[in-house]
């Protein structure tokens, strides 16, 4: 026994010898997660104190859950919560399906040279800042952009609309607007995945007599349905962090009733009311959701025997 233990402690030693350059980085990368994620964790406790910045975390009074109760009797934030979910679900469907759509497109283009500049175009918006998409949106969808323009010349509409004075348009601009910006981003990865599947399974179906459709069908969609499901579970985790800048920076008094989310909502009272337990609240509801709906997608994926996170 006591050889036992001495040669798992001679292996031990030389593992860790082989392995020190990349322990010495963990190392770095964990006191960055502890230091900038989980440290931060301590102003929790702003939700349950009536929190002065004077006073500090420390000797602020102690009330409880009453800033929670404060939100939930509050119509407006039952208001913002409605917007977030609804912008949120409507961006993780638009973006989620068309990102798809676009890598199996992608990939069915055989030319190399078409294929490498369509990709990098696609891509380019993602680095657009959301200042730049919504100036583009306003000159767009202004009285005398190309939208109204082209409305108004093929008689679709009899005078020019202005799509910020509407609630009705709203959902819609910010949904488009995260397609154009973020679908050829959000691809990559489902090329990443198409690459991977073993070129024999579209062999042998052309074989079989299968066209374009039919190889997508039965090999590229079953192959890249364990990606497709991972990133699904963790994207509707984020679905309450439906935006806050292009609905910060779009949104004005016309259309307030649809646009405000709750980051803008956190801002309004948290920040520029300095209620920051009033904020921090709102922040600590966000992330509770967040929990909750990823280990029910995660739940509901491991009893059906999918792909999952844990």
């Amino acid at each position: 026994m006591e050889q036992k233990k001495r040669l798992f402690k001679n292996i031990s030693l030389v593992e860790f010898k082989r392995q020190r350059v990349l322990i010495i980085w963990s190392v770095f990368f964990v006191a960055y997660g502890l230091v900038f994620c989980y440290a931060p964790l301590v102003g929790w406790l702003m939700a349950f104190q009536n929190y002065k910045p004077k006073d500090g975390i420390l000797h602020s009074a102690f009330i409880g859950m009453t800033k929670f109760k404060m939100l939930f009797s509050d119509a407006t934030f039952i208001r913002v919560i409605r917007n977030t979910l609804a912008m949120g679900v409507i961006n993780l469907v638009a973006t989620f399906v068309m990102a798809i759509l676009f890598a199996i497109l992608l990939n069915e283009i055989r030319l190399k040279g078409s294929k490498k500049v369509i990709q990098t175009i696609s891509y380019l918006p993602h680095f657009l800042s959301w200042i730049i998409v919504t100036g583009i949106l306003h000159d767009a969808l202004s009285g005398s952009g190309i939208v109204n323009e082209l409305l108004t010349k093929f008689h679709l509409v009899s005078q020019p609309i202005n799509f910020f004075a509407h609630e009705e348009y709203f959902w819609p601009i910010v949904a488009f607007a995260n397609v154009w910006k973020e679908t050829g981003w959000n691809a990559i990865i489902y090329l990443a995945a198409i690459t991977a599947i073993d070129p024999s399974l579209y062999e042998a179906a052309a074989i079989d007599g299968a066209g374009r459709w039919n190889k997508i069908k039965y090999v590229t969609l079953p192959g890249i349905k364990p990606t497709i499901i991972i990133l699904l579970i963790m994207n509707i985790g984020n679905v309450l962090n439906a935006g806050f800048e292009i609905q910060y920076l779009l949104g004005n008094g016309l259309v307030q009733q649809v646009s405000q989310t709750i980051d803008i909502y956190v801002l309004k009272w948290g920040i520029s009311q300095m209620d920051y337990s009033l904020g921090t609240a709102a922040g600590i509801f966000k992330s509770a959701v967040s929990i909750v709906l990823i280990l029910i997608c995660n739940t509901i994926a491991k009893r059906h025997g999918e792909e999952r996170l844990f």
